[in-house]
């Protein structure tokens, strides 16, 4: 059997099975029966971003295998074989959509099955940035153990995001590999259907953060070809069924490599028999370019152990997290103060200290000293905020906080394999002069466990920290004569052009004025590039000339108009990464406000992937503001529709984490006492009666304000 006939009776036997597994559902259920896939506004996002068209009830799919069916054409063209490979898609997603529709649990641990929206937009930074390079799906069955787990560490190594799916999720736990989404390696299922949910992972991209149109065929397969970095490692022998969903990858731009000898298709079917060239094989084909750091620790370094957890029964040292003092800082000094590649432990290492109950406990200052030709004392804390990603991209560390509330921990497994203090200086230097070069000229590390000189030198630090504070504080837009603009996501979302500005920094949360202005200082010709005021239009909206024709510009004509302060008016954009979400609640007068990570409805009767999806994508959609957290408590947050007092709602997680710096703010701005004690959440009301009522038992200001709408 040819090639072609492989693709087409695999997607015959995809097709059969859909309906037959619908057949039975209906005859079970019947045809009303409701059908969705958890935590997405996306309905059955492969079906519905092929067709236009939402899944809601099993009667429904018959429509979608209708189209499944006109996509199977077995005339011996590439263009009929690839659209046979996304029929299997589209069967695949009728079968897994049927199995969430008709099981209690369609999936059991370890394996995931569907990927919800809020991982997705969980995953936009990292991917923008290239802490995640590219996705890798890793498919059938290795020829042992040791393989399958050499291949998926070695991914997981260089920071790609690596989908499991049959029976190499066994291999890879016989063989120990750490797993999970923040480890950056996901086992989806063992049935080939389950692909499907990495399929969905890219669709959904060019939908949250392309803004594509649903029923867009040709502009969502050229969106997933050039901006989606996936391709699919096929192991073992290859069924029919997974031939045809390889063509349904080759169909979406992503290359298939295999260790079975197969009719070659240059660059989009290849077959590698040498499993140590496998993953050089599979980098290459989709054109992903790592760049490597390396560095003298004696375990693993990379971006996917970021979200790695050391549980307490896990963990031999632990510093801080009010278990002892710690803090870190980072200081510019000139050239002749700074030794550099010097790393100084003060006190003693782990290694010569003795458990106490298998725990090592000691107080932790971590400095480290820079001088550079073109360092400046503003860089300081965003250098020093690196050090929460650098040292948890190390194997076996984990790190919460930041300056004085700082908090590491340091596994038992990475202490056998030889982890020291030392290496956290090793970690700090290498990637100092890697991602700061151009301001980094030398430096220093200073360890200190001593806990008389971590007590005595903490007021170095402290005095470092107020005065930076006091400088963050008199920055105000008014303060400065250039605003940044950035456009890192551009390469998710074309449309997409963030305006930073020392009151509003970039929606995803991560690009502060002072990162912006850093980073055109680290890269001239990068994503954060001087936007220079001249005069303001229109200081209520926040309208400058400059910032229109910069994102005018930027936008390729996309966006003509942009103001800052206003959630009306020519909002600014969203790329779809952004941390937290505005809409108006006209019957409050009012804002409510969701994050990512609340799962729950809210008062305008939509969860944050509902009103998510009206806002990403570069679109501008007034009454709708995706935003960073720390925006929340900005005097510029709406300030054209009367600013932070019109928020009425917002989950109670969120309202607590921003709760102290938004009371201040509107303190100085209304004379209100403790604003947030006057705001909704959802331990008190989801409705809109409910809401209405606290608000009118807190007499909240926005009731009495002028109407928002």
């Amino acid at each position: 059997m040819n090639l072609y006939n492989i693709i087409f009776t695999g997607s015959e036997q995809a097709l059969d099975a859909a309906k037959g597994m619908l057949a039975d559902a209906i005859a079970q259920h019947g045809k009303e029966h409701p059908v969705s896939f958890p935590d997405t506004a996306y309905s059955l996002p492969c079906i519905y971003a092929a067709t236009g068209q939402k899944m809601s009830t099993l009667g429904d799919l018959e429509g979608a295998l209708t189209v499944v069916e006109s996509l199977i054409n077995r005339t011996h063209l590439l263009e009929h074989a690839l659209n046979s490979g996304l029929a299997t898609a589209l069967a695949a997603e009728v079968i897994e959509a049927i199995k969430y529709a008709t099981m209690e649990e369609p999936y059991q641990a370890p394996c995931a099955g569907h990927v919800g929206d809020p991982i997705i937009r969980s995953l936009g930074v990292p991917l923008v940035t290239g802490d995640i390079p590219g996705v890798a799906v890793v498919l059938g069955e290795c020829p042992d153990s040791e393989t399958a787990a050499k291949i998926v560490k070695d991914y997981q190594s260089k920071g790609l995001l690596t989908f499991l799916v049959g029976k190499v999720i066994d291999q890879v736990i016989e063989a120990g590999v750490k797993m999970g989404v923040d480890l950056r390696v996901i086992p989806l299922g063992y049935d080939v259907t389950s692909v499907i949910h990495v399929v969905s992972v890219a669709i959904r991209a060019a939908l949250i953060f392309g803004a594509l149109t649903p029923g867009d065929l040709s502009g969502l397969l050229e969106y997933t070809s050039k901006r989606v970095p996936a391709f699919v490692n096929a192991f073992g022998p290859l069924s029919e069924l997974v031939v045809s969903a390889g063509a349904g990858a080759i169909a979406l731009g992503f290359p298939v490599i295999t260790d079975q000898t197969v009719l070659e298709v240059p660059m989009n079917l290849l077959t590698q028999k040498d499993y140590d060239k496998f993953v050089a094989t599979s980098l290459e084909a989709r054109n992903i370019k790592i760049k490597i750091t390396e560095i003298p620790i004696p375990v693993s370094f990379a971006a996917a152990f970021e979200g790695e957890r050391i549980r307490k029964g896990d963990m031999i040292a632990e510093f801080g997290g009010n278990k002892t003092e710690a803090w870190e800082l980072v200081v510019h000094k000139e050239a002749s103060e700074v030794e550099d590649h010097k790393i100084e432990i003060i006190g003693p290492n782990i290694d010569e200290v003795e458990p106490v109950n298998g725990l090592i406990r000691l107080p932790l200052a971590v400095i480290v000293k820079i001088a550079g030709k073109a360092m400046q004392d503003d860089f300081e804390p965003v250098l020093e905020r690196r050090f929460h990603y650098f040292l948890n991209y190390i194997e076996g560390v984990m790190h919460v906080g930041q300056r004085d509330m700082s908090w590491v921990r340091i596994s038992k497994d990475a202490y056998e394999k030889g982890f020291r203090l030392q290496h956290i200086g090793e970690v700090l230097y290498a990637k100092m002069k890697d991602e700061f070069d151009t301001v980094v000229d030398k430096c220093e590390i200073v360890i200190i466990t001593d806990p008389e000189q971590v007590s005595a030198r903490k007021s170095e630090a402290v005095a470092r920290y107020d005065a930076r504070d006091e400088r963050l504080a008199s920055l105000v837009d008014e303060s400065v004569d250039t605003f940044y603009s950035c456009n890192l996501c551009q390469s998710f979302a074309p449309a997409h052009v963030c305006i930073v500005t020392p009151e509003r920094l970039g929606l995803c949360g991560a690009v502060s004025w002072l990162d912006a202005k850093a980073t055109k200082e680290l890269d001239p010709t990068g994503p954060c590039q001087p936007v220079v005021k001249g005069d303001c239009l229109d200081d209520r909206l926040g309208r400058w000339n400059s910032v229109n024709e910069t994102v005018n510009q930027i936008s390729q004509g996309a966006v003509e108009s942009v103001t800052l302060y206003s959630i009306l008016e020519d909002p600014m954009t969203s790329c779809g990464c952004f941390e937290c979400i505005c809409g108006i609640m006209p019957e409050a007068n009012g804002f409510v406000i969701v994050n990512r990570e609340f799962p729950g409805i809210t008062p305008v009767g939509m969860t944050f992937g509902e009103l998510a999806s009206m806002t990403g994508g570069g679109v501008q959609t007034p009454g709708f503001m995706g935003h960073g957290r720390h925006f929340i408590s900005s005097k510029k947050f709406a300030y054209a529709e009367g600013g932070p007092e019109r928020i009425v709602w917002m989950p109670k997680e969120l309202k607590d984490y921003v709760a102290d710096k938004l009371n201040a703010t509107v303190k100085e701005m209304t004379g209100i006492e403790n604003f947030t004690d006057m705001i909704c959440d959802e331990t008190i009301a989801n409705d809109s009666e409910g809401v209405l009522a606290f608000l009118e038992e807190k007499g909240h200001p926005a009731l009495a304000m002028e109407a928002v709408m």
